[in-house]
């Protein structure tokens, strides 16, 4: 890795939950290509938990970013549930995914973090790094929605 590199040429947000009170319901993010990055991280960041609610993330694999023929990994990469009950509010959880968790062999190019509400509303929003872009800088694979770049 280039030491004078910038963070933002070397990782790029290449999918995201938006923030916001999401209740009970599952949300998946965008899908990520693994085919231009080595590892991905999703970071889901929790606000407020209402007193009851729990809050579950799996990672998911398909073969386009439309979510064909999607599954969870094969390799187990689901959190352990969030509670209010458990003080899990204003937290973050990482989960890191390598391009060869996925099922490459049959394909298997695209992830993205679903995230399940299962009961009350919880505040939260969730940003995935690509990270060891195949073609630099990784900015350029940044998604739309990146509306600044800072240096």
């Amino acid at each position: 890795m280039n030491g004078n590199a910038l963070p933002s040429e070397v990782a790029a947000v290449v999918a995201t939950i938006d923030p916001d009170a999401y209740a009970a319901a599952t949300v998946v993010s965008d899908y990520a290509d693994m085919g231009q990055f080595e590892s991905l991280m999703f970071i889901i960041s929790v606000g407020t938990m209402a007193s009851s609610s729990t809050l579950d993330a799996v990672i998911k694999q398909a073969t386009d970013a439309s979510a064909t023929g999607v599954k969870n990994l094969t390799t187990s990469k689901a959190i352990t549930q969030l509670t209010q009950a458990g003080t899990d509010s204003d937290k973050q959880v990482i989960i890191n995914v390598r391009a060869e968790d996925l099922d490459l062999a049959i394909d298997f190019d695209f992830c993205a973090i679903s995230v399940t509400v299962g009961t009350d509303v919880i505040d939260y929003g969730v940003v995935v790094l690509g990270f060891n872009s195949r073609n630099n800088p990784a900015s350029d694979f940044d998604l739309a929605s990146v509306d600044e770049i800072v240096s």
